[in-house]
């Protein structure tokens, strides 16, 4: 097969007509280019060229190689800028898992900036349980988690893309809510919280208890089932309170309210990856998320 620059060399003596003006506009030495145009031949086992003392003029085989080369050398250069861009990250595929959580806000916000700045990577999303990610992540099966109160492992990288300020969701009747802007922690002493079982997400589920023991208080935990967000259920008829980040208010029902915890309480939210495997786009990736987290000014501590 071949060189690609063999037959570039042929192009510019065949459209200069001569072996000096070719080699000028190269910027390389005339045998260079008389030695290259052989070559071609050579290879090719066809004259390209009659060579006369005044002039060049290619032959019927050499006048074809001129109509249709400059086309293979087109796409010869756009396959290989297409090439490169998977190694500057501008190109590739990332599978992402994201808890519910993430789904309210987080999430869709970053697949939006993603899908603007980052055009040529295609980014397979979907809703998983926290545990799954996690476990998706290390074992290979996806490339990048989307994890709120992600769990310290060897193996995972941590790009930090929120501070979440933390309050409740409330019902409008509950007396908590009752002309209130903001609940104290400690004020769900003996309230019935709904929280989802320590082994759904353990991380979540100490950082929740960790609030509640520096306030002082002791709720009555009603554990939930993994998808209660669609409904609510204890929370809409006033029998309880759950405990959310501040996105959690997009598209709340009626008749609920999200009032933030004071004194203010975050939890992280993190996009993790694995440690050992980290190719140019998922690195693209971590960087579009943490400047549109940081524009969004996710990452300012809550006061």
């Amino acid at each position: 097969m071949p060189e690609l620059r063999s037959l570039s060399y042929f192009l510019a003596v065949a459209e200069e007509r001569n072996f000096a003006r070719a080699a000028e506009r190269l910027h390389v030495g005339q045998p260079v280019v008389s030695r290259q145009v052989r070559e071609l031949e050579r290879e090719l086992g066809v004259e390209l060229l009659n060579r006369t003392s005044e002039e060049v003029v290619p032959t019927e085989a050499g006048l074809l190689l001129l109509e249709r080369g400059p086309v293979v050398l087109s796409l010869a250069d756009s396959l290989w800028r297409e090439v490169a861009r998977f190694a500057d990250g501008r190109l590739g595929n990332i599978s992402l898992g994201y808890g519910m959580s993430a789904g309210y806000e987080t999430g869709p916000t970053l697949l939006r900036v993603l899908t603007e700045e980052c055009p040529g990577i295609e980014v397979s999303a979907r809703v998983m349980a926290s545990g799954d990610i996690v476990n998706g992540v290390l074992h290979g099966l996806l490339d990048v988690g989307l994890v709120r109160c992600a769990p310290r492992l060897d193996g995972l990288n941590y790009t930090l893309v929120r501070l979440e300020r933390q309050g409740v969701i409330i019902s409008k009747d509950h007396p908590l809510a009752r002309g209130a802007e903001s609940v104290d922690p400690a004020a769900l002493d003996g309230v019935k919280l709904l929280l989802h079982s320590r082994e759904q997400n353990p991380g979540h589920y100490d950082a929740v208890m960790r609030i509640l023991e520096a306030a002082g208080a002791q709720p009555e935990i009603l554990v939930r089932g993994q998808h209660y967000e669609t409904s609510y259920g204890p929370v809409s008829s006033g029998e309880a309170v759950t405990m959310v980040g501040a996105s959690g208010q997009v598209g709340l029902p009626a008749g609920l309210l999200w009032l933030p915890l004071d004194p203010a309480a975050a939890m992280e939210v993190h996009l993790i990856n694995r440690t050992d495997e980290r190719s140019a786009s998922v690195e693209r990736v971590l960087r579009v998320a943490e400047a549109a987290a940081e524009r969004n000014g996710w990452l300012k501590p809550p006061r």
